[in-house]
């Protein structure tokens, strides 16, 4: 019998990224955020020339409890993100395309981001395995899906430990998906995003870090994952590499545009793609309708 699918290949595609992570403004109600950053945020970006692939990742506020086991020596981070996002690119003329217009779109930041923090991966992130077989998901996360933020120690080695460690992990059958950002080092003297009116600034913990996404089917999964040899090798270790960590854990995903495609999300907004998905309303996805809600 053969195992799932791998659909790792699929963000080949995706040649330049930007990651950031998101929390909402001081007041605002958490749905009111993720309703404002999921249908109306979302698809004014997702019409921007040049996108390759444009996703959200809402976090749960408040994610649980034991997500990633942590070293003597590893401090824990308490971040209360409320969501990260990726912009990603095929080629250089693309990403260039997108810039030249996104002040529409980093103007509108400031009706929803406290904080915002966008990190630069001039050659992308690496995919080293995926077997979820939707690759344009808009809706609740049926995985138990976390990011890592780990806070490196200085030095190349670090790097080239995570990179080691999630190889590790991708080959393991508890695993559904591990995706790797190994993104430049922030500089607060370049804040990004340009967010009129938003915070960029970030501490040392914060400034040389690797995003490690990794899924499983449920938090049990995870849980026999922590006890595989794998990952006990790997935790001997942690903090020769690692000297703080977060783990944020996924409530929902929204995929806005794939491989240059909007999706119904993008087009419509997520709420109204999940209404369509729910419906089984075929009609609203044939060409003669999304041609209408597209740039002219």
């Amino acid at each position: 019998m053969t195992g799932p699918l791998d659909h790792a290949a699929r963000d080949a595609s995706i040649r330049h990224l930007s990651y950031a992570y998101v929390r909402r403004r001081e007041g605002l109600p958490a749905a009111d955020f993720a309703a404002y950053w999921r249908n109306v945020h979302g698809p004014l970006c997702s019409r921007l020339p040049g996108l390759d692939f444009y996703a959200q990742h809402h976090f749960a506020r408040e994610p649980g409890t034991n997500l990633w086991p942590v070293a003597d020596g590893v401090r824990i981070l308490a971040p209360a993100f409320d969501g990260a996002a990726e912009i990603g690119f095929a080629d250089l003329s693309g990403q260039a395309a997108f810039v030249a217009r996104s002040s529409i779109l980093f103007g509108d930041e400031l009706n929803l981001f406290g904080h915002a923090v966008a990190y630069a991966l001039p050659h992308g992130a690496r995919t080293l395995v995926d077997h979820e077989a939707d690759g344009a998901r808009s809706g609740p996360d049926p995985l138990h899906r976390l990011h890592l933020y780990l806070s490196l120690q200085p030095g190349p080695e670090a790097a080239a430990r995570v990179s080691q460690d999630a190889a590790a992990f991708a080959s393991s059958p508890l695993v559904r998906k591990v995706r790797l950002h190994l993104p430049e080092p922030y500089d607060n003297a370049h804040p990004a995003p340009p967010s009129p009116g938003v915070d960029h600034h970030v501490d040392d913990d914060w400034t040389t870090l690797a995003v490690l996404e990794i899924a499983f089917d449920t938090a049990l999964a995870a849980r026999a994952f922590f006890e595989t040899d794998a990952f006990q090798a790997s935790l001997k270790v942690q903090a020769q590499h690692v000297r703080a960590l977060a783990a944020c854990r996924v409530s929902a995903v929204h995929v806005f545009v794939r491989g240059g495609v909007v999706t119904t999300a993008g087009l419509r907004g997520a709420d109204a793609a999940g209404l369509i998905q729910g419906f089984g309303a075929l009609n609203q996805t044939a060409a003669d309708v999304t041609s209408l809600f597209l740039p002219a």
